[in-house]
């Protein structure tokens, strides 16, 4: 599968959930798109004035297309979590974030045209970002690391990602589904 194709379909799953911004930035390196999720849960009794309770969860994501991974790319995106998603996206600058924030998760979805290596892949498998706000009162934060690797379709992805691995692998195999329709029709036209 094309990688733009493969990019078009993923964004187009997120857009039904995410607000989806092209051509991002973040410390002189371009993204080709960021994922923006955001929701609210109230609980009142009555009226809105008798707020029993507010959480707010998000979500960022951060598209990148590399030809494969490697550590070094693996260590960048650490850094970029560190020093400037967690900080800036979740805490805006603060010591904790916001009253009512319950979770945030900051993640990476790589696209790779070839196969990472293998102490990539296991690095990938045993990534891990937990960060809590005094003692999980004002939430945490958790970063999902998910690798799709075009040339094998295969999707790696750390723990705290795991549950998405199954929505990155149906869009191979709908490409696939898609591939031997178009395939019957043409047979049964000749």
């Amino acid at each position: 599968m094309e990688m733009a194709e493969y990019f078009e379909r993923t964004l187009d799953k997120y857009a039904g959930a995410f607000d989806i911004y092209r051509n991002y930035s973040i410390n002189q390196r371009q993204y080709p798109a960021y994922g923006y999720f955001f929701s609210l849960g109230e609980k009142y009794v009555l009226s809105r004035k008798a707020n029993l309770w507010s959480i707010r969860s998000y979500e960022h994501v951060l598209f990148l297309q590399e030809e494969t991974v490697t550590g070094k790319l693996l260590d960048e995106l650490d850094s970029v979590l560190t020093e400037h998603m967690e900080p800036q996206m979740v805490r805006k600058g603060e010591k904790y974030p916001e009253k009512d924030h319950m979770y945030s998760y900051l993640t990476f979805v790589i696209l790779c045209r070839k196969s990472p290596a293998q102490e990539v892949i296991r690095r990938i498998g045993h990534y891990k970002y937990e960060r809590s706000y005094l003692m999980n009162f004002r939430g945490h934060s958790e970063g999902h690391l998910i690798c799709v690797d075009l040339e094998q379709e295969k999707v790696y992805t750390n723990r705290a990602a795991s549950g998405m691995k199954k929505m990155f692998e149906k869009t191979f195999r709908d490409n696939r589904k898609s591939r031997i329709g178009n395939a019957d029709a043409f047979e049964q036209v000749g």
